[in-house]
């Protein structure tokens, strides 16, 4: 599948799925072309018994510019774009592994949506951030503003969207909005370090975990306590629960098979 890419570059390591935006030469805008093919990405990444999480990054020195406004030339192409980015949305929502997004420079628009959309943001201390979908007269067609109210809440958020600034990586940090920056040159190594290291640990209940906080944000507390109830009998059911709490009685690495 791989080879077939053109807009991305998809790779896997010892668990870790590494997709990277390859159109250096625009700042990794995205068209149809670049969205079909991530979409591609992550539903092989979802599938894949292998995979157990998911790093994006971008080639060069920007991480994502948003769409590419040079391609709305037709109301064909803009409606095209529109269920793309919708489909694009709902995979990443629907996408159980843990995804990380390694920010390696200016993270714009729908760019930065796309960071937003990760369960974990490191930025390189070369990134930087902007909402400014309303500096084209447009708003975030890909549901950035539903993932960064979940992120920031509503007033970040209706500052960052209303005045169209940018901020860089240690505002974002300050913010929340970031989970840590590093040196520019240290970035992938730092991520992958972070990624295998979920790799590592029981997929079932990093999966069910992920789920659980997700839902938390909408759910009472019963309702919370109802579905984390049912999703450990579900793990009880593995053998998982047993080889972790075996390792640390005994003090080694667990080895977790996932079933």
């Amino acid at each position: 599948m791989a080879d077939e890419f053109e807009d991305i570059i998809y790779s896997k390591d010892d668990g870790v799925a590494v997709i990277t935006l390859n159109r250096p030469q625009s700042m990794n805008s995205f068209g149809l072309k670049m969205l079909s093919e991530l979409l591609a990405a992550f539903t092989d990444a979802k599938s894949d018994r292998e995979v157990r999480v998911v790093v994006l990054t971008g080639a060069g020195r920007g991480f994502c510019s948003g769409a590419d406004v040079k391609s709305f030339t037709t109301s064909a192409y803009q409606e095209g774009l529109l269920s793309a980015v919708k489909q694009m949305a709902q995979a990443v929502e629907g996408f159980e592994k843990p995804y990380v997004a390694a920010v390696n420079g200016a993270a714009v628009g729908g760019g930065c949506d796309i960071a937003t959309m990760a369960d974990i943001r490191i930025a390189s201390e070369k990134a930087k951030f902007a909402v400014n979908h309303v500096r084209i007269a447009g708003v975030s067609i890909d549901g950035g503003y539903y993932f960064l109210n979940r992120v920031l809440g509503m007033a970040k958020t209706m500052e960052l969207v209303l005045t169209r600034r940018f901020f860089d990586a240690r505002e974002a940090l300050a913010m929340g909005y970031v989970n840590q920056v590093v040196a520019h040159d240290d970035l992938m190594q730092v991520t992958m370090e972070l990624a295998k290291d979920i790799a590592k640990a029981s997929q079932p209940a990093i999966q069910a975990a992920k789920r659980l906080v997700r839902r938390a944000t909408v759910q009472t507390l019963d309702e919370q306590l109802k579905d984390v109830q049912a999703a450990q009998r579900e793990l009880w059911q593995t053998a998982d629960p047993l080889e972790g709490t075996s390792a640390v009685i005994e003090r080694r690495p667990a080895s977790f098979v996932g079933e």
